[in-house]
């Protein structure tokens, strides 16, 4: 593939910065949309994602740290380096700094958590769709070797010099396969926002199915520094995938037993709360059974 997009003189673009700016505005304007629809300000949204990105990037590096501390330990200085500086991390350490985050934002600011999260989900699919093309541009985050005919082979020089994706050997596509799953989870979510019943299910509905789909393909990933536990039996994404389906399960059983914010049948698709016949005629004071009671007492009052 192509890591350096445009090379003119001393300035390179690389392909990967440029794919993950794409990915973040537009998660974040598909968040702004999803608002509007549902009554919350673009603009608040805004600014959290805002944060929520820094703190992302940030939480991303650290479980990169953590998993792969065997090599870190050995060389302190490489935490504070450019290398990791550039480098994108780990989703699931970002994903759980920007959820503890959102927690602390809507506490502060005495929002809807769970309309909240339905909000970003979607956004957040299609950032991870657009952000694998980026990894799948430097050749980060490869698979491993296969015979299958749509395998690719990697002969970039300076791929291999950072991200160390072996050359010349055919190997799983894997960035493709979690870009394709997660813009499939992405057209689902956008489907199942209007039609929700209860706030939360399209991000218990996104967590759930990004597991699963991770689970599966950290299969097919042939880098060896993204972390294992149990003695290389799992992945730590494997390991998170595995303690966010129980999550799920605990919060979906906490759910059954406690009333949550149930979705307004009246919702339109465009956000707006459809009132009744009966409201819509007290608001314009054709209540006609009322006044036609008040009548008599308001003769009585004149005479």
């Amino acid at each position: 593939m192509h890591p350096i997009l445009i090379s003119i003189g001393s300035f390179h673009l690389p392909t990967y910065g440029l794919l993950l700016v794409t990915a973040i505005l537009g998660g974040i304007y598909t968040s702004m949309r999803l608002a509007r629809k549902v009554g919350l300000d673009p603009g608040q949204i805004l600014d959290l994602c805002t944060w929520m990105v820094l703190v992302a990037l940030i939480g991303a590096k650290v479980l990169m740290i953590v998993s792969d501390w065997g090599y870190y330990q050995d060389h302190l200085g490489e935490i504070f380096s450019s290398a990791t500086f550039l480098a994108g991390g780990v989703f699931y350490g970002g994903f759980l700094a920007a959820l503890l985050f959102a927690i602390w934002y809507v506490r502060v600011q005495k929002l809807s958590f769970w309309r909240l999260m339905d909000v970003l989900a979607p956004g957040v699919a299609l950032g991870q769709s657009v952000g694998r093309l980026g990894c799948f541009s430097a050749g980060c985050d490869y698979g491993k070797a296969t015979t299958l005919p749509w395998g690719v082979v990697f002969t970039s020089n300076f791929a291999h010099q950072v991200t160390g994706v072996p050359l010349g050997v055919r190997v799983h596509p894997a960035q493709l396969y979690e870009s394709f799953a997660t813009l499939v989870i992405f057209g689902v979510l956008l489907w199942w926002f209007p039609r929700k019943k209860r706030e939360g299910d399209v991000f218990l509905g996104y967590v759930g199915m990004y597991a699963v789909a991770r689970f599966f393909l950290e299969f097919t990933r042939g880098d060896e520094d993204r972390g294992f536990v149990f003695h290389h039996l799992l992945s730590t994404s494997q390991f998170i995938a595995l303690l966010a389906l129980a999550g799920i399960g605990v919060v979906l059983l906490w759910r059954r037993f406690h009333r949550g914010e149930d979705v307004s049948p009246g919702r339109e698709r465009g956000g707006q709360q459809a009132t009744s016949p009966a409201a819509e005629a007290a608001t314009r004071g054709l209540d006609r059974p009322q006044k036609l009671a008040t009548a008599p007492l308001a003769k009585r009052a004149k005479r």
